[in-house]
C-alpha cells in the first residue's frame, strides 16, 4: 500500500509498538498510530529537513470546516500558531483516506482522497468501520466539518433565502447565491472545491445552504461523508 499510494492521501493505522517514543497525547491514548507521507512538495521538504517523524494535528479547530488554503488556516487558528507555511491551495481538497490495518480485514475509517475501489485493487476485500461513540480516526464524529449556516442535503429545489451548493449542469433556479462544485460533474474537481465553497457560502448570511445530490461513486463517497457530518452539525 505504501509503495503504491505514498506519497499521497492515504493514512495507514498500524499497531503501536510497546517501545514507541511518540507521546500518547499524539495518538489520543490509543494503541495505534496513523502514518502518512503527504505528496505536497512543501510538506515533503519540511519532513526531509526535520529528518524525523512529525506528529501533527489538522490545521483547524476540531469539528470546523477543514482548511484548504493558508488563509483558511489563519481564519481558523489566528494567533494560536506562530507560523504558516504557504504552499498554496490543496490539490485534492478532501482529507486523506484513513485505512485501519489492525483487524482481520482492512477497514476504511474515513473515506478520502484514495477511493475504496483503488484500495480494493491492491488489498482485495475492504470493510467500512465507524464507531461514533469510540472514534478511532479524525472525522468519525457524527457532527464534523460543520458550517454556521444550516446545510440541507439532496436538494432538488432552493428555498427562500437559501444559498445553493450545486453540482453538475442541471442546477435548479431560485438561488441568488450559488457555488458549483463542478459544472461538468467531475468528482475530483468537486472534492478540490468542497471546503472552500462551503466556507464562502457560510459567510453570506443565507437562511440555509441547499446542497444538490452528489453521486456516491469514487470520490463522491468522501464528499458525501463530509456533507452528512456537516449537516448533522
Amino acid at each position: 500500500m505504501a509503495k503504491k499510494f505514498w506519497p499521497g492521501p492515504l493514512t495507514l493505522v498500524l499497531p503501536r509498538r510497546k517501545d514507541c517514543p511518540v507521546s500518547l497525547l499524539a495518538g489520543a491514548g490509543l494503541d495505534t498510530l496513523a502514518i502518512r507521507i503527504p505528496a505536497h512538495p512543501v510538506a515533503l521538504a519540511l519532513i526531509t529537513r526535520a529528518d524525523r517523524p512529525i506528529a501533527a494535528p489538522s490545521a483547524n479547530r476540531s469539528g470546523a470546516v477543514s482548511p484548504t488554503t493558508p488563509d483558511h488556516v489563519a481564519e481558523s487558528l489566528g494567533e494560536a500558531v506562530d507560523l504558516i507555511l504557504d504552499g498554496g491551495p490543496c490539490s485534492v481538497g478532501v482529507e486523506s483516506t484513513v485505512l485501519d490495518l489492525t483487524g482481520s480485514l482492512p477497514a476504511i475509517l474515513r473515506p478520502g482522497g484514495v477511493t475504496k475501489a483503488e484500495l480494493a485493487e491492491t488489498m482485495g476485500e475492504i470493510a467500512e468501520a465507524g464507531d461514533e461513540a469510540h472514534p478511532r480516526s479524525p472525522g468519525q464524529l457524527a457532527s464534523h466539518y460543520a458550517t454556521q449556516t444550516p446545510l440541507r442535503l439532496n436538494a432538488t429545489e432552493v428555498g427562500t433565502g437559501e444559498a445553493l451548493l450545486a453540482f453538475g449542469t442541471d442546477v435548479p433556479d431560485g438561488a441568488d447565491l450559488v457555488e458549483n462544485l463542478s459544472p461538468s460533474g467531475d468528482l475530483r474537481e468537486a472534492a478540490a472545491n468542497l471546503f472552500a465553497m462551503m466556507r464562502r457560502l457560510d459567510t453570506l448570511n443565507a437562511a440555509g445552504i441547499a446542497v444538490m445530490p452528489i453521486p456516491e461513486s469514487g470520490l463522491g463517497a468522501a464528499i458525501n461523508d463530509r456533507l452528512r457530518r456537516a449537516a448533522h452539525g
